[in-house]
């Protein structure tokens, strides 16, 4: 699999999809962001790379070598965000646009063999990411933090409080988050069964852009009855999806499904948000957030009636103006 990440082919491939979508953010945000406000800058970079043709991109060496993309705008409290799977910082648009307008300092990063970050052929494990977050978080030097993750990435920032601890954060918010356990076990009967999970690896393996495309439907609940379908948001997400390693897409697949995070989330002893939909086609809530709301002390559980698993797109507003509440509590 190296060696095929490795050809002149795929590496033209992933320059052609990491350029154009950096001229297509440089016509389309440019002027947006330049609006919204001047701290929306690369002020706090920890290190910044560029190559002709390619915006400059900030970012963090951890311990292995590979490189951690993120994006880090405005200034005051610190807001980090880790996406869910297939995607990557950019899935959090919405929500960084709105609260860097709010005052906010907000980070967001791509996982290893996501997005723009390293496509190591190790470490796609849970145990790697959240330690690569740490690395993140130390060199940014975030305190105060609030931790927000959806998905793939709510069991990341959860398990980064199981290994780290809280001393950096101050507040955690989970949406349509995997923790505590997906897969259907003798303890968890009530899980996904494993075919499901390994139909999603067969698929990714051997023909991710097409069936990223078909993902997306219920992912955003588009395939239900009057659903206003978006074609900029499927496009999105297969873009997002197809920046990606397909290796680490492939080995991430386990990462949120057959982890365990119950001992993370009785670690967890800051305020924390849980927000799901009641309609969520990839996450089942009674699986994920209702037993969240049960393990995590000082915690507070927000049902979104009929809202899918991509609700910080779709539902984009409610999200933000929780989020926005949650903070300001």
């Amino acid at each position: 699999m190296d060696d095929v990440m490795n050809t002149p082919g795929f590496l033209a491939r992933r320059k052609v999809l990491l350029t154009g979508a950096s001229a297509t953010m440089a016509a389309v945000s440019a002027p947006v962001l330049a609006a919204a406000s001047n701290e929306v800058s690369g002020a706090h970079s920890a290190n910044s790379t560029s190559r002709q043709g390619v915006h400059s991109m900030s970012t963090v060496t951890v311990k292995d070598g590979t490189q951690i993309f993120y994006k880090d705008w405005g200034s005051g409290k610190p807001v980090l965000f880790s996406h869910g799977w297939p995607l990557d910082a950019d899935a959090w648009d919405a929500q960084m646009m709105f609260l860097v307008k709010k005052g906010y300092r907000v980070i967001a990063h791509d996982r290893r063999g996501h997005g723009r970050s390293g496509q190591a052929g190790h470490g796609n494990d849970m145990d790697t990411y959240a330690d690569d977050l740490a690395t993140v978080i130390e060199t940014l030097d975030l305190k105060e933090l609030t931790l927000i993750g959806h998905s793939t990435g709510g069991g990341e920032i959860s398990h980064y409080v199981g290994r780290h601890g809280t001393k950096r954060v101050a507040r955690m918010i989970l949406i349509s988050a995997v923790p505590p356990l997906m897969v259907k076990t003798e303890g968890n009967p009530t899980g996904v069964p494993i075919s499901v999970f390994d139909d999603i690896r067969k698929n990714t393996a051997n023909n991710r852009s097409q069936f990223f495309r078909e993902l997306a439907l219920p992912f955003y609940g588009y395939n239900r009855t009057n659903a206003k379908v978006v074609q900029g948001v499927i496009d999105e997400f297969w873009r997002e999806g197809m920046l990606g390693s397909v290796l680490g897409e492939y080995d991430c697949v386990k990462q949120f499904s057959e982890v365990d995070y119950t001992a993370d989330l009785k670690k967890i002893d800051v305020p924390t948000l849980i927000l799901q939909g009641d309609d969520d086609q990839i996450v089942p809530i009674d699986n994920a957030a209702r037993k969240q709301a049960t393990l995590i002390k000082n915690s507070k559980l927000k049902v979104y009636p009929g809202a899918s698993h991509g609700m910080c797109t779709v539902n984009s507003d409610e999200v933000n103006a929780d989020i926005l509440a949650f903070l300001s509590a």
